[in-house]
């Protein structure tokens, strides 16, 4: 059983703790089928890369669909035939379809992938519309009010 102790992000992340839990799911649900591994990496506050090892896959056998607070990477390979597979001795790259599923915080969106020396990097970036992002709210000072007196009264 694979476990992730994520406690020592999670206080230095405040805001993100809905994202480390999902990544944290997202782990434990898949540990079946570790194919194809995947990094998580955090790149700034608001920035995060998916990177999927996926060699062999064309761009066109690859798909990814991003929908509401969930993204899918697949990957269709047609099945080898059983002619093919007599001319190997040994099959050790895999070589079949997948399909893997993220769960996303909110607001995070997909902003580009890319295909490249076998990889497949999905860049993500958090944005928050600007009616959500904290404020500050200015303290109106000067005044002495007392208690229990209403200060508009005076």
């Amino acid at each position: 059983m694979r476990g992730f102790d994520l406690t020592p992000y999670r206080r230095s992340t405040v805001g993100f703790d809905r994202l480390f839990d999902l990544i944290e799911n997202n782990a434990r649900l898949q540990q079946g089928d570790n194919y194809p591994p995947f990094n998580i990496e955090r790149l700034s506050e608001d920035r995060y890369r998916v990177t999927l090892a996926v060699a062999g896959f064309r761009s066109d056998e690859l798909e990814i669909t991003a929908q509401q607070n969930l993204l899918q990477v697949s990957g269709r390979k047609e099945e080898t035939q059983a002619t093919d597979r007599a001319k190997f001795v040994h099959v050790g790259i895999a070589n079949r379809s997948f399909e893997r599923r993220f769960e996303l915080a909110d607001f995070v969106r997909v902003e580009k992938a890319d295909l490249a020396d076998g990889l497949l990097i999905i860049e993500l970036v958090r944005e928050i519309p600007e009616a959500m992002k904290p404020k500050k709210i200015a303290i109106n000072g000067g005044q002495l009010v007392e208690i229990g007196k209403d200060r508009d009264a005076a």
